[in-house]
């Protein structure tokens, strides 16, 4: 029952109850990212969800769209804030996903979304991570992070769909609240993102 039905309860009251105890905090950060990132507090971009269903994810914008004399982006880590270098390693980024899980595009746990682009990379195996709604937390999130490779993370969220229950997803949530609080699994680039997913080498071969 908790696959087919509680789990989405669960999602949306929870999210509910977190994002109304949030307000402050989302409303100050959203104040500081607006002023530093020249009016722009949010991130939205398109990410593929359960059925690879294509979705707008709603994140705070941690780093600004300053360019060089070409017009192309700075790299990441010259236009990444101070502030947006504090809300990333926080993970108070995630905060305006909460409306994602509300509105049911994502769940409290499940795989990351990732980019469009990557569904073309992927193999049999790792398309399953499309089988249930993506999460703004998951297995894969609480077994590394960043510091596993992305076969690995593969591995981890198709593990998930297989084994999820109410009470692994309550232990996903508690190891997900002690590494943020410890700042563990952030790559030692004060939360610079991971190498893009290239496909894993039989995709390539094949």
């Amino acid at each position: 029952m908790y696959r087919s039905f509680l789990k989405r309860v669960f999602d949306f009251l929870i999210a509910t109850v977190v994002f109304i105890i949030a307000l402050p905090l989302f409303g100050i950060v959203t104040i500081l990212l607006f002023i530093v990132n020249k009016g722009k507090p949010f991130f939205l971009q398109e990410r593929p969800g359960k059925g690879e269903q294509i979705f707008k994810v709603i994140k705070f914008k941690t780093m600004t769209d300053d360019r060089d004399v070409d017009g192309k982006l700075l790299p990441d880590n010259l236009r990444m804030t101070r502030i947006g270098r504090f809300v990333r390693k926080t993970s108070l980024d995630e905060i305006p996903q909460l409306l994602n899980v509300i509105k049911g595009d994502m769940s409290l746990i499940g795989p990351r979304p990732l980019l469009v682009s990557y569904l073309s990379l992927y193999n049999e195996i790792q398309k399953r991570r499309h089988e249930i709604r993506p999460g703004i937390t998951g297995w894969a999130q609480v077994n590394g992070r960043n510091a596993i490779s992305w076969e690995q993370k593969f591995n981890y969220d198709v593990w998930y769909i297989d084994h999820y229950s109410f009470l692994l997803d309550i232990k996903i949530i508690l190891l997900t609240l002690f590494k943020v609080f410890k700042s563990e699994g952030i790559n030692a680039e004060d939360s610079i993102p991971m190498r893009p997913f290239m496909g894993t080498i039989e995709n390539k071969m094949s």
